[in-house]
């Protein structure tokens, strides 16, 4: 299991990097194994500000939809377009080419809610 230890977690399996104000959100290996092969990612909040665990797009597998919720607040400032062709980059690369969208963060207290690696991997491995 793949678990960078640089990023930060949610319990709803998003990965956050964050750099200065800006924080790159995906989902993690974990949860992009579980759902199985990502056929289309949906995300319509670009340039909106969402709150912390409001919903600010969908996944969808061959078997499943998940709602994908925003791990701090902020401004969606990118979605990574590449996804609209290629939303089988959250299977292969889904720390990397498999981003999801770019964050302005507006309260960067909340960082300190966010799961280290050690703390993720023993919410999947329960």
């Amino acid at each position: 299991m793949n678990i960078p230890s640089e990023l930060k977690y949610t319990k709803d399996h998003e990965w956050i990097k964050i750099e200065g104000d800006v924080a790159t959100i995906g989902i993690t290996d974990f949860a992009q194994g579980e759902l199985g092969d990502i056929v289309y990612v949906d995300v319509d909040t670009l340039d909106d500000t969402v709150e912390i665990e409001e919903v600010f797009g969908s996944v969808e597998a061959v078997k499943t939809v998940s709602d994908l919720f925003m791990p701090l607040t902020g401004e969606v400032i990118e979605f990574n377009e590449t996804l609209e062709d290629e939303p089988e980059l959250v299977n292969t690369d889904p720390y990397g080419e498999g981003w999801m969208i770019k964050v302005k963060i507006s309260d960067d207290s909340q960082i300190e809610g966010l799961l280290s690696a050690e703390a993720y991997k023993e919410i999947i491995e329960g």
